[in-house]
């Protein structure tokens, strides 16, 4: 689906904006006929290979945080009940909070920006807005931290989304398109940030450290020499070799050159695919076909690692409308390309030998940062929340009309209030389903750690 132009975007907007509240937002009140969320998980295994389904589920059984990382697909169906503004981005529709990385641009600089878009669709602003609120108030649950603080970082979120949301209905579509959260910003932010001392040397080494996690650390990481040929080191089952994927894994290569501009395509050909192996990924991705393909390009000092992951049809699409592309992995990339301030050159799409089976194709760890949320302050958390909704509202304006967005938000705290609101009682949600899968769990009803 293609996203409605500007004009239709701001007559949305003006005939919503009595038609839905911004209150409408507050509160989450699961309806009657909410369907089982256990079993709306289940209902995507037989896409995903059976031998890592134990995995999944025991990855997304750890903590409430673990599984709303992993159940994209619940919240989707319950964020398609909840009032709607009809001002529709290209939403990325998997916003929580550990969504939000920081990554290498094209030039070598350090942007904090999304970083997951298996699930981009366009959609309402507010859907990926309420994922973000919500995770807040579950990470910040989970490292103990009181009501106050945790309802503060998902206010925070959404009042940065709507005050920068602000800012970008200034300015013109050149300068939104332009625009970054880069090392310098970042920097400057923590410099002035009521945060403790301590907290803030942790930040500027996590930006430090995203700098050294480069293709080469993965290089370093991930492979082994044999008989004098690169290979992937075994580590089952995050990383191991599977010799019948070989046909797969070679046709989707040669597919995915074709989908790249002519300049990178000169640069591929300078690389040489010598192995590939199975890489386990994420948590709502796990048993979802993904491998780590190595080239060499001649010397140690020249390897290049791309990462082939399994792209299915976007958790909002029973409750949005389908995709314009046919392709699922290309649906993918142009989504992060209109999203994301600066991308991967190697980013592209791909088909291999299983019928049906779409892919997209991306750099390894290059230049890759994760936050580490659990290790926050209290006060670092609502900060990190807010830096959040201020790239959540970047992302958004490059797509939306920003102007309209505005219109809806109003200039005084009220959404804000309700989106808040909205997080608490969804975290309380996502607390109840933790439970009701761990509880399937144990009775054998949904795979476990040892895949029975």
């Amino acid at each position: 689906m293609s996203l409605p132009t500007p004009a239709q975007r701001r007559a949305s907007g003006r005939s919503l904006r009595s038609a839905v509240p911004r209150s409408s937002h507050a509160g989450w009140h699961p309806p009657d006929s909410r369907p089982d969320p256990v079993a709306t998980l289940r209902a995507t295994d037989a896409v995903r290979l059976s031998e890592l389904l134990g995995l999944r589920y025991s990855r997304m059984s750890a903590s409430p945080f673990t599984f709303l990382r992993g159940s994209a697909s619940v919240m989707a169906a319950d964020l398609a009940t909840t009032a709607q503004s009809g001002l529709w981005v290209q939403a990325c529709g998997d916003a929580h909070i550990g969504n939000f990385r920081l990554l290498g641009t094209p030039e070598r600089e350090i942007n904090l920006d999304i970083n997951d878009f298996d699930e981009t669709l366009p959609a309402p602003f507010e859907w990926d807005l309420k994922r973000l609120a919500a995770s807040a108030v579950v990470v910040g649950r989970q490292n103990g931290f009181s009501p106050e603080v945790c309802s503060g970082a998902a206010l925070a979120a959404a009042r940065s989304y709507r005050l920068r949301m602000a800012e970008y209905a200034r300015e013109r579509p050149l300068e939104v398109w332009y625009s970054s959260i880069d090392s310098l910003t970042l920097q400057d932010v923590v410099r002035h940030a009521q945060i403790d001392a301590q907290q803030k040397r942790l930040a500027h080494r996590r930006i430090n450290k995203a700098r050294r996690k480069d293709n080469l650390r993965a290089f370093r990481r991930l492979t082994t020499t044999v008989d004098g040929t690169l290979r992937f080191r075994d580590d089952p089952p995050r990383l191991y070799h599977h010799p019948q994927d070989d046909d797969i894994v070679h046709r989707a290569m040669t597919s995915y050159r074709g989908t790249l501009p002519h300049h990178v395509q000169v640069l591929f050909d300078r690389f040489e695919l010598v192995d590939y192996s199975v890489k386990v990924v994420g948590v709502g991705s796990v048993g979802t076909r993904c491998w780590a393909v190595l080239f060499d390009g001649g010397d140690a000092r020249t390897p290049l690692v791309l990462q082939v992951k399994q792209a299915g049809r976007s958790v909002l699409e029973p409750h949005a409308k389908p995709a314009e592309q046919d392709h699922q992995g290309r649906r993918v990339v142009e989504g992060q390309r209109v999203i994301q301030a600066a991308g991967d050159i190697f980013l592209g799409w791909t088909s291999g030998a299983v019928e049906g089976v779409d892919y997209y194709v991306r750099q390894l760890w290059d230049m890759k940062g994760k936050v580490d949320t659990e290790l926050m302050s209290g006060e670092s958390l609502v900060l990190f929340a807010e830096l959040c909704g201020w790239t959540l509202a970047r992302a958004h304006a490059r797509s939306g009309d920003p102007g309209a967005i505005h219109g809806y938000l109003g200039s005084g705290q009220g959404f804000d209030r309700a989106i808040a609101r909205f997080a608490v009682d969804y975290a309380d949600q996502t607390e109840r389903d933790h439970e009701r899968l761990c509880e399937a769990i144990s009775r054998g009803d949904v795979p476990g750690a040892d895949g029975s």
